[in-house]
């Protein structure tokens, strides 16, 4: 090669830095996946700036009915319609009374599954939606929880078809302008298991909403009597009685898991606004009822610290099967069974714990402790070797039983005393499928953790059971005053 001149080395070496850029520096242009709007000019206006003009009229119409927010509250989630927006816009509208620009950072916005078929959850793997109003883009944990639960999945199908998350985002575009989205469709599920997965994602900057319509094709003033009574369901949070009326919403299960929280939680839910596509824009033979429910709570929102997320769950259940393995199997190497995870700090907390051994379904054995006074790590393996070998209700575990157990871990709150004053008040504070419940009377004591509420949902039943657990008549907490404590958990089942 012979000698170069200066323009020529100038010319290579402003060539060499722009490959260099062009080689290495993303374009999200070429490289995000992005959510085109489907539904546009369909249930709403193609057109920003009419689509704009369409909400801002619907916003200027809502009702100005006076509506109490509880004291010293903040907003937690809403539940809005999802139709046309001639139909169930107005309704839609009313959550501009309490929303208001830069509300919140994330948005988890729960929609049913109209289109598909599926068990379970599924999270779009799009960067961003796009509605012709901007991008909104996808939260960092969503793809995070798609990886690490197993009731989520993706699905393309779901994405190009679904209408019940892309008809909400317009609305919560135009009132909040920036916040970001983690977009979940539902299909049948079980409704404890979504909610305690969502619920590590859950902080004081993120709204929860649930997309829905109520009752479907009857004669209005049936459909607004059967849309009273589902309403009164919600605002009663009464998932149990809900959950057995047909026709009620076709996001029963998005509304569900949104009641699971607001009891978990303490939120207290408030009617913004009903009507029906009788009242808007359609005859009144065949209706749709649309409800604007908006939920408040305290600073109760879990806080995220003391929070485990599905994969750290899943690392204290692996650490459970390896203290077994190691005890059960010597003679194998079992150290693919221990995560990295665990060197997080949060691990080295001192709260309650469970482990819980079932085999084929059935109850195997199950040890914990309801204070801690060593770390998870250490509490997590010795409640294992309990429930496997000193549990008083079961013989001591064999080795070839091993690959037919399945391990639960419960990690709890710290129980709390439960002031009532009798049998009848007992009743109304306890909570379904939410409390674990402690009972002690002279020296007698006994505990049932919150899973036990699916074996025994009447709160009588799982009261008489206790009572018996502790070896007191099952009418006891009738007859006397018992000492009564509270407490939450999070658990785990073990994935296979």
């Amino acid at each position: 090669m012979g000698n170069m001149t200066r323009l020529e080395i100038k010319f290579c070496t402003l060539f060499f830095v722009s490959f260099l850029i062009w080689f290495f520096i993303p374009s999200e242009t070429h490289a995000a996946k992005i959510r085109e709007p489907v539904w546009s000019g369909q249930f709403y206006p193609a057109q920003a700036d009419q689509l704009r003009q369409m909400i801002n009229t619907l916003t200027q119409q809502t009702q100005k009915t006076p509506f109490q927010i509880p004291a010293a509250k903040n907003l937690k989630a809403l539940i809005m319609p999802h139709a046309g927006y001639i139909y169930s816009g107005l309704t839609a509208a009313h959550v501009s009374r309490v929303l208001h620009k830069h509300q919140f950072r994330k948005v988890i916005l729960m929609a049913p599954d109209h289109r598909i078929g599926f068990a379970n959850g599924m999270i779009s793997d799009m960067d961003a939606y796009q509605t012709p109003l901007g991008r909104i883009q996808l939260h960092s944990e969503a793809s995070g929880l798609r990886r690490s639960s197993p009731l989520f999945d993706s699905s393309a199908a779901s994405d190009q078809k679904e209408h019940a998350v892309e008809v909400i985002l317009p609305f919560l575009q135009h009132y909040l302008k920036r916040f970001q989205l983690i977009p979940m469709v539902m299909g049948p599920c079980h409704i404890g298991k979504m909610a305690r997965t969502i619920t590590p994602y859950l902080d004081p900057k993120t709204l929860i909403v649930a997309s829905s319509d109520l009752s479907h094709y009857l004669p209005y003033q049936e459909a607004v009597k059967k849309d009273t009574q589902t309403i009164q369901m919600i605002l009663n949070l009464q998932a149990e009685k809900m959950a057995k009326i047909e026709n009620s919403a076709c996001g029963k299960i998005p509304i569900l898991v949104l009641i699971r929280l607001a009891r978990r939680f303490n939120w207290q839910p408030v009617l913004l606004h009903y009507a029906n596509s009788g009242d808007t824009a359609g005859g009144r033979s065949r209706v749709v009822g649309y409800a604007a429910i908006a939920f408040y709570g305290g600073n109760t929102m879990p806080n995220n610290d003391a929070i485990f997320k599905p994969q750290q769950g899943q690392a204290l259940v692996k650490l459970a099967r390896h203290t077994l393995m190691q005890r059960l199997r010597p003679d194998q190497d079992h150290e693919g069974l221990i995560s990295d995870d665990l060197k997080e700090a949060c691990f080295q907390k001192q709260v309650g714990t469970f482990v819980t051994l079932k085999k084929k379904g059935a109850l195997r054995g199950c040890i914990g402790n309801l204070t801690a006074s060593d770390s998870i790590l250490e509490s997590v393996k010795r409640n294992a070797i309990s429930a496997a070998f000193q549990d008083p209700r079961f013989p001591p575990l064999k080795a070839r039983e091993l690959d037919q157990i399945d391990i639960e871990i419960s990690i709890l709150t710290k129980p709390q005393p439960l002031d009532y004053t009798d049998s009848v008040d007992l009743l109304s504070k306890l909570r379904t499928d939410i409390d674990g419940v402690i009972i002690r009377h002279r020296g007698a004591s006994a505990t049932f953790l919150p899973q036990v509420w699916e074996q025994l949902p009447r709160k009588e039943d799982f009261l008489n059971h206790l009572c018996q657990k502790a070896g007191l008549a099952s009418d006891m907490w009738r007859t006397s005053k018992l000492k009564v404590l509270t407490y939450q958990v999070q658990y785990f089942d073990e994935e296979k």
